[in-house]
């Protein structure tokens, strides 16, 4: 958890140093414009999600509420010495990328910092005619991400023994 804590922030120490307004700056492109570091700000959460709520609302919500998930998420991964270590790696993802974006809201003024953002060169929606990429995000968003596909493939995949046997032979 502190090393993902850790890495977050420092790439959105670099993200301020090198993308960051002023002057503003173009996207920095590479594989021809699949994977771009483009600087941006994010009051709201996931695909600013909640952005335009009223200053105070958006505090309580993603900021009170958030801290009081990962206290629960952080107890959980403490008190709970049975957990498939697939189960642990994903919770501690979750809850190092919950905190990277935390720090960010209560340190930031409500704002979280995003920097890459993915996309497919040339290609657009159907119907939409709008290019085919990512919204911005930063190492915090890949580790909640990432935690979060783990913890639906141990959930679809893991099979507990069953109380009072004796673990399968391998």
């Amino acid at each position: 958890v502190i090393i993902g804590v850790l890495l977050d922030q420092a790439t959105k120490f670099i993200a301020i140093a090198l993308l960051a307004p002023p002057p503003v700056r173009p996207p920095i492109v590479y594989f021809g414009d699949f994977f771009r570091f483009q600087f941006a700000t994010n009051t709201g959460a996931f695909l600013s999600l909640g952005s335009t709520l009223p200053d105070g609302a958006r505090f309580w919500i993603l900021t009170g509420v958030n801290a009081v998930i990962l206290i629960g998420v952080a107890v959980f991964l403490a008190v709970r010495k049975d957990l498939h270590v697939w189960a642990t790696l994903a919770l501690s993802l979750i809850l190092s990328g919950g905190l990277g974006n935390l720090i960010d809201r209560l340190f930031r003024n409500g704002v979280v910092i995003d920097f890459m953002n993915l996309g497919i060169p040339g290609a657009r929606i159907p119907f939409l005619d709008i290019p085919l990429r990512t919204g911005i995000f930063n190492v915090a968003d890949v580790a909640i991400m990432v935690g979060l596909g783990i913890l639906v493939l141990v959930e679809l995949f893991h099979r507990p023994e069953p109380p009072g046997q004796p673990p399968a032979e391998k």
